[in-house]
């Protein structure tokens, strides 16, 4: 390793001063704070409305919150100079707007330290507005007001967009009750192995409408070039897609059809532990005990869990929850294979045996079996475009669930979400929520699981 190259001590480069055309001339530091004086590196000594030439009149004084430095708050005090044109009588001052824009309170070094603290150190616009030693409605509306220039107001956002993921995102605890709002992520670096998933945009409002007029509201070329649209089970988006996007390909994600799954087989649960037991699940109940080792994976489970699952369906009580767990290892497995093919036959047969000569007191399995045959081919299609997914959108939701939790206090949920949102849409979202494609996981313990469904 080769060794550094020392300078002069410069505190005009030290506190990135020169990225704001400004040269620090003194300090004063106290333990509470620490006080840059300044003056712009510009002259700017001729008039705008003749040309003609200006003497210095007098100066003043802009004052300017900055990123802070160690554990005190920084303020630039600019000294500007005023001057009065001698043609035309015009008195103007120095032009700062390369360190802030007009009457602004932050730098923009400060407000680009204030998102970053905001995104990434998970920060509240409380601790930053404190850190900045400015009002925390000032530091707000400076945060949203320059996410929204970096961010919303980028021409080129929508550029190379082909496969997209639409979702819903509730916002709890309003004054008028829950609030929802519709995500459209980017999952084409996800699908192109070429990077994480982006948000494009975020909608208030949960409906085909909502969704229908956000795609009309794009180029006609941009949406001829949308090839893949990920969804969950909700009609109303699979409906706007096929009206908007008649080229697009629909695809049910494994994300939601999973979860779908595991939904009846906790519905099944629940109702096997009251008719057997007359009350909700407790401690000691069985039922209750297994409910998150019937979610694993066959093949996952430990000898404890495996001992616990074969004690459980011991019971004939229990062969209606056996059957949806069943049903729900297929599902799984199926996801889980590198065989697009081999995983369409198991999923298709999956199908098949829902909606066939069912047992009539398995109504969960009735239910998801109705919604997979009506969902059929996104559901399928999903083998054919592997990595298409709404895990990373879910990954997302979660981020701006704790955005928002950081501006607590905000009047107006929707704005302030869509804002906020456009800030993490080119943050690393792994996928950690959707399910992987690695090798199929057949079970072992119950080779022949399928036939408890004739």
């Amino acid at each position: 390793m080769s060794k550094p190259t020392f300078s002069s001590p410069d505190l005009t480069t030290f506190c990135r001063l020169d990225s704001l055309d400004l040269t620090c001339i003194g300090q004063h530091i106290t333990g509470h704070k620490a006080i840059l004086e300044c003056q712009p590196n510009t002259a700017d000594d001729w008039c705008r409305r003749c040309g003609g030439h200006g003497i210095v009149r007098d100066s003043v004084v802009r004052r300017l919150a900055h990123e802070p430095f160690g554990h005190r708050p920084t303020t630039l005090h600019i000294r500007l100079r005023r001057y009065k044109c001698v043609e035309c009588g015009r008195v103007w001052r120095q032009n700062t707007t390369a360190a802030a824009p007009p009457r602004a309170k932050i730098s923009r070094t400060g407000l680009d330290w204030a998102l970053r603290a905001l995104v990434i150190d998970h920060d509240t616009v409380s601790v930053i507005a404190r850190k900045l030693a400015v009002a925390w409605h000032t530091a707000n509306s400076a945060i949203l007001a320059q996410g929204h220039r970096l961010l919303i107001d980028d021409p080129a956002r929508f550029d190379g967009v082909s496969v997209i993921g639409v979702d819903e995102h509730v916002w709890r605890h309003t004054r008028r009750g829950d609030k929802y709002v519709t995500v459209i992520i980017d999952l084409t670096p996800i699908s192109q192995e070429a990077g994480p998933a982006r948000l494009l945009d975020m909608v208030p409002g949960r409906s085909k409408q909502v969704f229908k007029q956000w795609l009309k509201a794009r180029p006609k070329d941009w949406r001829d070039g949308i090839d893949v649209v990920a969804m969950d089970g909700f009609s109303g988006f699979k409906t706007a897609s096929v009206e908007e996007l008649p080229e697009a390909v629909e695809v049910m994600d494994p994300f939601h059809v999973v979860k779908l799954a595991g939904d009846a087989l906790d519905e099944v649960r629940r109702r096997i532990q009251q008719e057997t037991t007359g009350h909700r699940g407790r401690a000691t109940d069985p039922l209750y005990r297994a409910r998150r080792t019937l979610h694993t994976g066959a093949d996952l489970l430990t000898a404890k869990q495996h001992e616990r699952i074969v004690s459980l369906f011991a019971d004939a009580n229990f062969t209606a929850v056996e059957v949806t767990w069943a049903v729900y290892q297929d599902i799984v497995s199926a996801y889980r294979t590198n065989d697009g093919n081999e995983g369409k036959k198991l999923r298709q047969s999956v199908i098949d045996d829902l909606t066939t000569n069912l047992p009539t007191g398995l109504v969960e399995l009735k239910r998801l079996g109705r919604t997979l045959k009506r969902r059929a081919a996104d559901v399928l299609a999903f083998f054919s475009r592997p990595g298409t997914s709404n895990g990373p959108t879910e990954a997302i939701n979660g981020r701006l669930e704790h955005l928002r939790g950081s501006a607590l206090g905000v009047r107006q949920p929707h704005a302030l979400h869509r804002e906020m949102s456009a800030r993490v849409r080119r943050l690393q979202t792994g996928s950690t929520l959707s399910i992987t494609m690695s090798r199929i996981h057949p079970s072992t313990m119950w080779p022949n699981r399928r036939s408890l469904l004739k």
